[in-house]
């Protein structure tokens, strides 16, 4: 700085290098901040809007997940299987397994259990009804809190055949069914099945359960949903040197089971109560010594109009009656013989096939979140959708 009398500078009369970068940089970001401000005011989304489904396709699956990894938040997710887009979901409780479609579309049922501290705390076990089509609760319809917390089956819950009961089972170990009027939307009564469990519908007020000793107990209810009738039947399977599992399809007044040793059962409703029909094997001599059995967690699946029945299978030996498979066989249910293989892209446990002419079949397995799409009738692998929830289990279709 100069100091001549003529004109001495002061430091205050001097800008700084320094200082004039931080000026204009702060002016710069200050002006940067408020063009970003202005540009970022978008309108809100309104509250509580929602998207309603398209028109129901016979292409649609409901994927059940009992979410293992975090039991407390099981969800249903509803695919299309001809785009492969999930279309929604459905937040579903602890030890989910599985939603419920009536014939008559428009609403989902689904038992559900919460826990009042999320992970504990008081119970409530109640039957959630959504609205098909924007998939939000309709009404809670609380139920006693006794339901079963099992490996997820489609026999934990059922509907009567003209949609009016809602039958869920429960086990605290005592067996029971709990009893659901859908018309009402009311809890009606429990009914006690000691010694035999799950529920498979025979009509609009009969079902069956089946019991330890390989007896069927067939149950009649009256309009009001209690018991008119009870009966137990005669055993019709050995229980010790080949029972079989639970996972049962239905195809009119026919119920499919198979055996551990790959026996076919078929359970048969009449006027007069439950009777098995004459037992027929899905597999040869020649492939029961290459040790092919059934597999999975839902491992049969029927479609009604053809007369197929579609089966997971694998290689194992005894006790793998729960374990994943690479092909599915398909089998006439007239002639008794496999008419078709097709090769899974991956190793299955469950499977699923819609009803329609040009049927689809469906497969997913817990053990990875995707679900693989298939043509039913000639086996062509189509798609998958994938990722899809944590671990999916039961897959039901409208």
């Amino acid at each position: 700085m100069s100091t001549s009398e003529h004109g001495t500078l002061r430091r205050s009369d001097v800008i700084q290098p320094r200082g004039r970068a931080w000026a204009c940089a702060a002016l710069a970001l200050a002006a940067a901040v408020s063009g970003a401000t202005a540009r970022a005011q978008l309108p809100p989304d309104p509250a509580g809007t929602i998207e309603p489904l398209p028109p129901a396709s016979p292409h649609w699956v409901w994927v059940n997940d009992v979410a293992f990894f975090a039991f407390p938040d099981g969800r249903a997710f509803l695919v299309d299987g001809d785009s492969g887009k999930m279309l929604g979901m459905l937040s579903t409780g602890y030890s989910f397994t599985g939603v419920v479609a009536p014939k008559a579309r428009g609403l989902i049922y689904s038992p559900e259990s919460y826990f009042s501290r999320g992970t504990r705390g008081a119970r409530t076990d109640v039957v959630t009804i959504y609205d098909a089509t924007r998939l939000v609760p309709v009404v809670e319809i609380e139920i006693p809190p006794k339901r079963a917390s099992v490996m997820p089956m489609p026999g934990a819950q059922a509907l009567t055949d003209d949609d009016r009961f809602l039958l869920i089972y429960n086990y605290t170990p005592a067996q029971s069914l709990t009893v659901v009027d859908t018309r009402s939307r009311k809890f009606v009564g429990e009914i006690e099945i000691a010694g035999c469990a799950l529920v498979y519908p025979t009509g609009p007020r009969t079902f069956f359960s089946i019991c330890g000793d390989g007896a069927l107990l067939v149950t009649t209810l009256t309009d009001e949903g209690k018991v008119a009738r009870s009966t137990r039947t005669a055993a019709f399977m050995d229980v010790l040197n080949d029972p079989l599992t639970e996972k049962g399809v239905r195809r009119g007044d026919t119920w499919l089971f198979a055996s551990f040793e790959g026996m076919l059962h078929p359970l048969r409703s009449t006027p007069t109560g439950v009777e098995a029909a004459p037992t027929w094997p899905l597999f040869t001599p020649q492939e029961l010594t290459q040790h092919w059995r059934t597999g999975g967690l839902q491992h049969l699946a029927v479609h009604g109009g053809s007369g197929r029945l579609f089966a997971i299978v694998h290689q194992g030996g005894p006790e793998t009656h729960k374990d994943l498979g690479n092909q599915v066989w398909v089998y006439d249910l007239v002639s008794h013989r496999r008419v078709q293989t097709v090769a899974m892209r991956n190793k299955v446990g469950s499977i699923q096939v819609s009803q329609d002419p040009q049927p689809l079949l469906f497969a997913c397995s817990l053990e990875n979140n995707r679900l693989d799409i298939y043509d039913a009738t000639s086996g062509k692998y189509l798609r998958s959708v994938d990722p899809l929830g944590l671990t999916p289990t039961v897959l039901v279709t409208p």
